[in-house]
């Protein structure tokens, strides 16, 4: 029972993705900052104030309604989703891109070496 048990956790996806949660955690903490210390102020330095939740805002029969927040939210997800497209999606990019470039090359020096086998094993069979 016990070996199961720990074949189960030695598995490549589960220490994986125990990875991916730490990394993850760690990810959402640094985007969660440079929101807070550079988007959020730029707002509040343009607007006002550091987000929309007031604005629009009316009361019928006592009830507060704050169509603002909904902005507040979507301002949010754009500046979140700017942050990770531009630190780790366009530098993850052209990454894949250097190496895409190293490996087509390493790729055409393998084929050439084995159409050189394969050209001599046909000349000497």
């Amino acid at each position: 029972m016990l070996k199961g048990f720990r074949d189960f956790i030695m598995r490549g996806n589960v220490v994986d993705f125990a990875v991916a949660l730490v990394i993850g955690a760690a990810f959402g903490a640094v985007i969660t900052s440079i929101v807070n210390g550079l988007i959020t102020p730029l707002i509040a330095a343009v607007f006002g104030k550091p987000n929309f939740d007031s604005v629009l805002a009316f009361d019928i029969n006592g009830a507060r309604f704050l169509p603002g927040t909904a902005l507040t939210a979507i301002v949010n997800f754009i500046a979140i989703a700017a942050a990770i497209y531009f630190i780790v999606v366009v530098p993850m990019n052209k990454i894949a891109e250097r190496r895409g470039a190293v490996e087509d090359v390493a790729e055409t020096e393998d084929v050439t070496l084995l159409r050189e086998i394969r050209d001599a094993l046909r000349t000497r069979g």
